[in-house]
């Protein structure tokens, strides 16, 4: 099932985002050495806030790179 990722430029830096979903996959690594991954709900929890992580990432990624390019050469249009 996709989400839909809400980004504003005040909601998260990449940095931030690149923090939680490192925290995300590190959480996966313990879960994998402690036998949990054979929960499914956790798994299923898990796996889905780490692809929602990992959009937020690349969106909010993209939006400070799109961001710069216009401070530096001016607003794209087209």
């Amino acid at each position: 099932m996709e989400q839909a990722i809400i980004f504003s430029r005040s909601a998260i830096s990449p940095l931030a985002a690149r923090d939680d979903l490192a925290r995300l996959e590190a959480e996966r690594v313990v879960a994998r050495r402690e036998g949990l991954l054979d929960v499914r709900a956790y798994t299923a929890d898990l796996e889905a806030e780490v692809e929602y992580q990992r959009g937020l990432y690349v969106a909010a990624a993209v939006s400070e790179i799109a961001t710069l390019r216009a401070e530096l050469f001016g607003v794209q249009e087209g």
